[in-house]
């Protein structure tokens, strides 16, 4: 069996993921609970926004996660005269052929850290839809597909800093979820300088924990993660219920359903079982609906902040209690 085809159990999931955890803390520091929410959506096959102010270790935990993965990596840096040709890539003529030939952009990659994206004009900001989305691009109506696996890890100034564009929502909501760091602690802080002093250079090495076809198949093993009926319905009930919020002029879409369901997958593997209970998609909730969720426009000048929204959802959507067999499973064998 080669690497591609390998089969790895959902304990062992857990464990190689912890691994990873390990090795990025070692040059991030203080950050566990932020590091475990991109990891999930790294495993959960998707995208992750990192939203934070500058300087607070957005960039370092993309290149870090990056060696630990053992991925092809490549920066992008967002600005105001980036154009879609630079992110998707573009044709240039041979003088040797006489033809013009497909140059690939830095989309073409593993993991693509697009680095202050909502530094650039939407029209740039779209040319990553498609390649979020679908897989793939397209380029003078040619079609172009990219390899797997393929993760944006997109950060993101807030909106209120200076020469910053809104992300669309139709963006926002192809993001599985969204993450902060916030400040670290005084002592967080010392141990970064520490650190730095004890390795004494700038750059900080990982050595590859898992490699990229062992990703693709910790990202199979996900699939054989049970989730109960009942927990399904509570995924559901918290996505309908954010858009009969009063505080709410958009809900989540069923993306928001979709994103609970496959990041509570990873919390349970990462807790070392096979199976979904409520706590894990309690844990996910904020960081995979906020983002999701557009405010009346009087909530704004309230300060009223789209997770206190989503925090008031789940004290109001009652939890499931229940040891039944998920339905798409039950003739399955050894069950």
């Amino acid at each position: 069996m080669n690497d591609v085809d390998r089969s790895i159990p959902a304990t062992e999931v857990g464990h190689l993921a912890r691994a990873v955890l390990d090795a990025v803390g070692q040059v991030v520091v203080g950050k566990r609970d932020a590091l475990e929410l991109v990891l999930a959506g790294i495993l959960a096959g998707g995208h992750v926004l990192l939203e934070d102010l500058p300087g607070l270790g957005k960039t370092l935990t993309a290149r870090s996660f990056a060696q630990a993965l053992g991925l092809d990596f490549r920066r992008l840096q967002f600005t105001p005269d980036l154009l879609p040709a630079d992110v998707t890539g573009s044709f240039l003529y041979d003088q040797r052929t006489g033809d013009f030939s497909f140059r690939a952009g830095p989309v073409f990659t593993n993991l693509l850290l697009a680095d202050e994206i909502n530094r650039t004009p939407p029209k740039t900001q779209s040319a990553l839809l498609e390649a979020m989305q679908e897989k793939q691009v397209s380029v003078e109506g040619v079609t172009y597909r990219l390899d797997e696996p393929f993760h944006v890890l997109a950060t993101a100034n807030p909106i209120e800093y200076e020469g910053t564009y809104p992300l669309p929502e139709a963006q926002l909501d192809r993001f599985l979820l969204r993450v902060s760091f916030g400040y670290p602690r005084h002592d967080e802080e010392w141990e970064v300088l520490r650190r730095r002093m004890a390795r004494r250079r700038e750059e900080a090495e990982i050595k590859p924990v898992v490699d990229a076809a062992t990703l693709r198949a910790m990202q199979s093993a996900l699939e054989d993660v049970v989730v109960e009926d009942s927990v399904g319905h509570y995924m559901v009930s918290l996505t309908a219920a954010t858009r009969e919020h009063p505080s709410v002029l958009v809900g989540a879409s069923p993306r928001g359903s979709l994103a609970l369901l496959l990041l509570s997958r990873v919390r349970a593997v990462m807790a070392g079982r096979d199976y979904v209970v409520p706590e894990d998609v309690k844990e996910v909730a904020v960081p995979a609906l906020a983002h999701r969720i557009t405010l009346r426009p009087e909530m704004w000048l309230r300060r009223v902040d789209p997770s206190f929204v989503v925090g008031e959802v789940l004290e109001g959507t009652p939890a499931p209690a229940s040891g039944a067999l998920p339905s798409y499973a039950a003739g399955r064998p050894g069950r």
